[in-house]
């Protein structure tokens, strides 16, 4: 899922988050996130809807569905 761990890094860094944060503002482990950042593993679907609900943008953007 390339296009997913890019898509949440380019997030992550745009909002100046550390992984560390990230982790625990969404709940979701320092090393699933660095995981799928580095395409090392496949994103579920609880992680899709959680980071699309913190960084207000649509499962389908951050499949890489949409370009919006």
């Amino acid at each position: 899922m390339t296009k997913a761990g890019e898509r949440i890094k380019s997030l992550r860094k745009e909002n100046n988050l550390s992984l560390t944060v990230l982790s625990k503002l969404t709940g979701l482990s320092k090393s699933a996130i660095n995981r799928w950042e580095n395409n090392q593993a496949d994103i579920n679907g609880d992680a899709i809807v959680a980071l699309a609900k913190f960084f207000d943008v649509t499962a389908d953007y951050l499949l890489g569905l949409t370009d919006y």
